[in-house]
């Protein structure tokens, strides 16, 4: 698997590609099916770091700080936008 920096990278690429505006339809289309799979690859990167943070951040719930890997959300648990639900006014970072 590519590293992060690595796919973030290439979806600015097809980012400026797209653009552009000088592509036929079928390679925007192509382009921006690739982009989403590079942002699909990348929040689901960003999720597990996340939650990789989150334990570090909280040891007092988890108990003594540690680093451990967290279960995968499912598209079915996280919004439309594939994040997990809004944060309430009242909820801080």
């Amino acid at each position: 698997m590519a590293s992060f920096e690595e796919q973030m990278a290439e979806l600015e690429k097809v980012v400026e590609r797209l653009e552009r505006g000088d592509l036929s339809l079928e390679e925007n289309v192509s382009l921006f099916e690739r982009g989403m799979q590079l942002s699909g690859a990348c929040k689901e990167q960003l999720a597990k770091a996340e939650s990789r943070v989150q334990v570090l951040l909280e040891p007092e719930r988890t108990g003594p700080v540690r680093v451990e890997d967290l279960p995968e959300l499912s598209s079915a648990e996280t919004g439309p936008e594939g994040e997990e639900g809004a944060l309430d006014e009242d909820e801080e970072m």
